[in-house]
């Protein structure tokens, strides 16, 4: 399993589109390669997204950490801009990162402010696809922050996605409190400081054709305001 999540940093309206587009083709592309990805959770914006985090499997553990490190970096979109017709703008750039589970004293918060439950994972029609309690649910008490993890056969593996999932969501509300009292900066993940040239992938027009390497054209820094 190999978690990654695509955030629009600080950029505007067109990083966010840019987002939930590129979410869809991460999912489509990686079916392609043999692989099974779903997305977990997403952080909305208006308009697109502000975040994704999406889940990758794969029966290659050396197949699947390729393709995934393939992501990593700097996505550039290029389209002219959906929300502002004749905006001389035409590149837009996502950032996508590794999520690694993390642990406990490592979100910043007390073990003892957290409230985990068990269950049964089901599948459709209530039929069980597990006769143990592998199922986690967990809460932080001081949030009020609840997330809820099945898709794994082992209750360790729920435990460690769950404790990735609610580090995302804290961060998450701690920085758009930061941005709506102060604007300050608004990034889930590490914001990429290159702009330019240096894409991982590079996808154009509104129905995100991949350009491969060498097509892309150079682009030149942004300031995101």
């Amino acid at each position: 399993m190999v978690l990654l999540q695509l955030s629009a940093g600080r950029g505007p309206g067109e990083c966010r589109l840019a987002v939930a587009g590129l979410c869809d083709v991460l999912v489509r592309e990686a079916g392609e390669a043999g692989l099974a990805a779903t997305v977990l959770e997403t952080v909305p914006g208006k308009p697109g997204l502000l975040s994704a985090l999406v889940r990758l499997d794969g029966e290659d553990g050396e197949s699947l950490d390729s393709w995934a490190r393939s992501w990593e970096g700097t996505v550039r979109w290029t389209c002219p801009s959906p929300l502002r017709p004749g905006h001389g703008r035409k590149n837009w750039f996502v950032s996508v990162a590794r999520v690694v589970p993390p642990r406990i004293e490592d979100l910043g918060i007390r073990e003892s402010d957290l409230r985990w439950e068990t269950f049964r994972a089901s599948g459709a029609g209530g039929q069980h696809v597990n006769t143990t309690d592998s199922a986690v649910r967990l809460r932080h008490g001081p949030s009020g922050l609840t997330v809820t993890c099945d898709t794994e056969r082992s209750q360790h593996r729920n435990r460690a996605l769950a404790l990735a999932r609610l580090g995302l969501a804290l961060r998450a509300r701690a920085e758009a409190r930061a941005q709506a009292g102060a604007q300050e900066r608004w990034a889930l993940t590490v914001t990429v400081a290159d702009r330019g040239g240096s894409a991982v992938r590079a996808y154009a027009g509104p129905d995100f054709r991949r350009e491969r390497r060498g097509a892309a054209r150079p682009t030149h820094a942004v300031t995101h305001r």
